[in-house]
């Protein structure tokens, strides 16, 4: 499967508007299904920092990082 992490970016931006307030999640979340698994890892990860950096600038008003879970994945509340 060739998606670079901008795309996914884009794509789970997209799916955010589905998300309520108060919800939380992990990136993989905003996936369907096994789709996740089907990413390259290199492309999870650095879609990672990205959604973080997302997160930190302009979906400041959406969502915010929310600590790490037993996984150590990166997670996010909705505002």
């Amino acid at each position: 499967m060739n998606i670079s992490a901008n795309q996914l970016l884009k794509e789970a931006v997209n799916t955010l508007d589905q998300l309520e307030s108060g919800d939380s999640f992990v990136i993989k979340d905003l996936f369907p299904g096994i789709r996740w698994n089907k990413f390259p890892r290199n492309e999870r990860l650095t879609l990672g920092t990205l959604f973080l950096n997302y997160a930190k600038t302009e979906g400041s008003k959406k969502i915010v990082p929310d600590g790490k879970n037993s996984a150590n994945q990166q997670k996010y509340k909705v505002l």
